[in-house]
Formats: structure tokens, C-alpha cells, sequence
């Protein structure tokens, strides 16, 4: 019974810091979310439209039976997709080390 309490108020402890924590960061939050996703959008999108261009250029300059535009598309598309994972799973293995260490 006593193990329970102690557990309890640990973990009530740690809520209540990562409330404070949060209510001192206010909009800034909010603003840092926004500017993720923004991040992320680029961080797709910019790899995407770089392939599609190289793959426009080397079509024009070497005629062949397959698309270099759609390969490089599609392969842009995925380096910006392993892009945004990276970049996902850095902000979330901090949100965790923050939230832990508290």
C-alpha cells in the first residue's frame, strides 16, 4: 500500500512539472509546432521537385524508353519522406529525454 502512495506521488510529481513546464512555454509551443510542420513540408517537398527537375533535364538531353522524371520524382519523394522520419524521430526522442528527466 505504501509502494502505491510513493508510486503515486511520483508520478503526480512529474505530471505537475510537465504542466508548469508547459504553461511556461505557453504560445511558444504552439509556434515551435507550426514551424515543424512547416519544416517537415519543405523538408518533403524540396527533394520531390528537385528530382522531378533532374529528371525533366536529363530527359530532354537523353531520350530513352523510361521516364528519368518519374524515377527521379519518386526517389525524391523518398529521401524527403526519410527526410521527415529523421526529423520526426529527433523531436520525439527529446520530447521523451525532456518528459523523463523531470
Amino acid at each position: 500500500m505504501a509502494a502505491d502512495r510513493q508510486r503515486f506521488s511520483v508520478a503526480l510529481a512529474a505530471k505537475i512539472r510537465r504542466k508548469l513546464h508547459a504553461r511556461l512555454q505557453g504560445n511558444a509551443t504552439i509556434l515551435a509546432g507550426l514551424g515543424m510542420f512547416g519544416l517537415i513540408g519543405w523538408s518533403v517537398a524540396v527533394p520531390t521537385l528537385l528530382g522531378a527537375l533532374l529528371g525533366r533535364w536529363l530527359d530532354a538531353r537523353y531520350r530513352g524508353a523510361h521516364s528519368w522524371t518519374l524515377a527521379l520524382l519518386v526517389a525524391g519523394l523518398v529521401i524527403g519522406c526519410a527526410n521527415a522520419w529523421h526529423w520526426v524521430s529527433r523531436e520525439d526522442r527529446a520530447m521523451h529525454e525532456r518528459r523523463d528527466g523531470e
